[in-house]
């Protein structure tokens, strides 16, 4: 398939007030092999540097490799980068991914901080910086200061007009599209806000279609665990075809992949763990308005919360993970009942769903008293042939993975090439 026609299959869908050109493809596992996204990729990691490369690695045909890679190429995601060493005959032209071309944007967004940065067409961060935010200040105000920042750190933006940026500024590097993280649940389909916790204002609120009118360029919006899942999984376990990724911080939440690809379930909300019940009653009240959820009893503003009716000053998660390095015995007790708290639900997760890796994130993974106590629950609810082979770890990626799994969505889903 070309890429060039790959848009015929978002006939009909639009991405805030931009709709895009082309796509690369989001077919099943199976027919990724030799798929534009897949040639893309195997130039990208230096697997293949010529079309001979591709056509060996991917089992196609060498006419059909050529084809996919014209239709790349006149899309400007490869371009030609010289002639390779002969074997014999004429002189392979080598390939590459443009590296001073396009760039995507990515906002990863919490509840107190938000990393911001861009990454090339491969996957590579090229800048990255981290702010303070106050998420109670409304949708409008945070991402409006977060999409000028990011949208500043392409070359060139600043000649442009402030709310009406066009897609290639002055400096020549396009910004082809920006992702954007929300701690909360989304619609993704519309780009929605959809009843989040502690986040006055946001619900309701279109945040695709505010980010695209203020940037002029496609602009992708996923709950942040979601795009945890997608950069970790891309990374760390691209090979694994079913996993769980759990982003632990001052909220919680999860991300699905199922079949090599990140699952939404029917209206994006698959993986939503926090408000899973785990106490009975009388539990703690949670901001859903039921009593006893998982994020009630075993987030990073739960453990705050605990602590103070304990009469512990603390002020927010990095004084609770402050106490718990210092030994202190009330957070480290209230963080071993979190990790069974967390254990409990994964376990019927792992039951039910039979994942190859639970990957935890956010801050409350660098708690070893929490980690220890989710895997020691785990190993105890699930049955044997659900543990018998599954890895249960730390995300590995580091604190970008939240950008990477963004500017993926992007890449996969609507790289504008004009």
């Amino acid at each position: 398939m070309r890429v060039g026609k790959l848009s015929q299959q978002l006939a009909g869908r639009k991405f805030g007030c931009y709709e895009p050109r082309v796509t690369i493809d989001d077919a099943p596992r199976d027919g990724l092999r030799g798929g534009p996204r897949e040639l893309l990729r195997l130039v990208a990691s230096g697997a293949a540097v010529s079309r001979a490369d591709l056509a060996r690695l991917s089992g196609l045909s060498p006419s059909t490799v050529s084809q996919r890679v014209e239709a790349l190429i006149s899309e400007g995601l490869l371009q030609e980068a010289g002639a390779g060493k002969s074997r014999g005959g004429r002189r392979p032209r080598q390939l590459a991914v443009p590296t001073g071309g396009a760039l995507i944007g990515a906002i990863d967004l919490g509840a107190h901080h938000a990393r911001l940065g861009t990454l090339d067409l491969t996957g590579r961060v090229v800048e990255v910086r981290s702010r303070p935010v106050r998420i109670e200040d409304g949708p409008e105000a945070v991402l409006g200061a977060l999409l000028d920042e990011v949208t500043a750190l392409a070359p060139g933006a600043d000649a442009a007009v402030p709310g009406q940026r066009e897609a290639v500024p002055a400096g020549g590097r396009a910004l082809r599209g920006i992702g954007i993280g929300i701690p909360g649940p989304v619609q993704y389909d519309t780009g929605r806000v959809v009843s989040p916790s502690r986040m006055p204002g946001w619900n309701g609120f279109d945040a695709r279609d505010f980010c695209a009118r203020r940037t002029q360029v496609p602009v992708v919006v996923d709950n942040d665990a979601n795009l945890m899942a997608l950069g970790e999984h891309r990374a760390a376990h691209a090979e694994l075809d079913h996993a769980v990724y759990v982003k632990a911080g001052t909220g919680i939440g999860a991300g699905v992949i199922s079949g090599g690809r990140l699952h939404r379930g029917a209206q994006g909300s698959a993986g939503d763990i926090s408000h899973c019940r785990v106490v009975a009653d009388p539990g703690p009240l949670c901001s859903c308005g039921n009593t006893g959820c998982l994020e009630a009893v075993a987030s990073g503003a739960a453990l705050v919360a605990a602590l103070r009716e304990q009469g512990v000053p603390v002020e927010d998660l990095t004084g609770v993970m402050r106490l718990i390095d210092d030994g202190d015995r009330h957070a480290t007790a209230l963080a071993r009942r979190a990790g069974r708290s967390i254990g409990e639900i994964l376990a019927v997760v792992v039951n039910f769903f039979n994942p190859q890796v639970v990957a935890i994130g956010g801050r409350l993974a660098e708690c070893e008293p929490l980690l220890a106590s989710m895997r020691a629950t785990l190993y105890e609810r699930c049955l044997p042939l659900a543990t018998q082979a599954l890895l249960i770890e730390r995300v590995v990626t580091g604190p970008d993975v939240g950008i990477m799994g963004a500017a993926q969505l992007v890449i996969d889903r609507v790289v504008d090439p004009s």
